[in-house]
């Protein structure tokens, strides 16, 4: 008898516990998974291989990230080209789209106060 009622406990409590996360949102990923994923993500879509994020923000929409790009490597490394990429992702994280904004070479630095666009 004592079985029994140890089981119709354990039924509530699962039932209680599967009621409670069926009514509550979904957890948003952390800044941190969001950036990795998006890195991920960029580099499976372009087949280049994602070098910083230079911009990380989040938005009403979700998030934009600016990363930096290995689209050229060449010898020397400092010839090689670098392009930022802006993406934009859901508040899931998942891509929603990217643009090119600019392609440099890695030995050249920007003339201070242009930003890049």
């Amino acid at each position: 008898m004592a079985n029994t009622s140890r089981k119709t406990t354990e039924n509530v409590d699962s039932k209680t516990s599967a009621e409670k996360t069926s009514h509550e949102e979904p957890s948003l990923p952390g800044p941190l998974a969001v950036l990795r994923h998006a890195r991920e993500q960029l580099a499976e879509l372009t087949g280049m291989t994602p070098e910083s994020v230079s911009s990380f923000e989040r938005t009403e929409d979700g998030w934009v990230l600016e990363i930096e790009v290995l689209e050229l490597s060449r010898v020397p490394d400092t010839m090689s080209l670098l392009a930022s990429y802006e993406v934009q992702l859901d508040p899931q994280g998942e891509l929603t789209g990217y643009r090119r904004l600019r392609r440099y070479e890695r030995g050249r630095s920007e003339p201070r106060g242009t930003g890049g666009h």
